[in-house]
């Protein structure tokens, strides 16, 4: 599903990739395919980024954990190993979703950049 040109030049329609590209890849993946009407691709980006940063919040509650338990005297030597598969979980699921969020991102400005269809062929219309 494409974008439509709310104007005839699809100025709205470029400014609109180009906002939604820069909210996907520097905010949230997900966002800006969202913003860009692609709910599909959007959701499924949101989702797999949200799971990743939850597994990434889970290694740090863990790590952190141990780290307070070590500073009150009720645990020796804090295992940081045993997490370490939330991190990589984590990240890889936030790769992933990022990934998906720069292939959407460029069909968006390369659909932008190519006249709709039905403007392509016709002259300009005199009052």
């Amino acid at each position: 599903m494409h974008m439509k040109p709310s104007s005839p030049g699809g100025k709205s329609n470029r400014s609109t990739a180009k906002n939604a590209a820069l909210l996907n890849l520097f905010a949230t993946p997900g966002l800006g395919s969202l913003l860009a009407r692609r709910w599909a691709e959007g959701l499924g980006q949101l989702i797999i980024f949200l799971a990743g940063f939850g597994l990434f919040l889970g290694w740090f509650v863990c790590v952190m954990k141990d780290y307070y338990g070590l500073i009150s005297n009720s645990q020796e030597e804090p295992d940081l190993h045993a997490y370490l598969w939330l991190l990589e979980s984590g990240l890889v699921l936030c790769g992933v979703a990022w990934l998906w969020a720069l292939v959407t991102s460029l069909s968006l400005l390369r659909a932008a950049k190519t006249p709709p269809p039905e403007l392509e062929n016709k002259p300009p219309v005199l009052p």
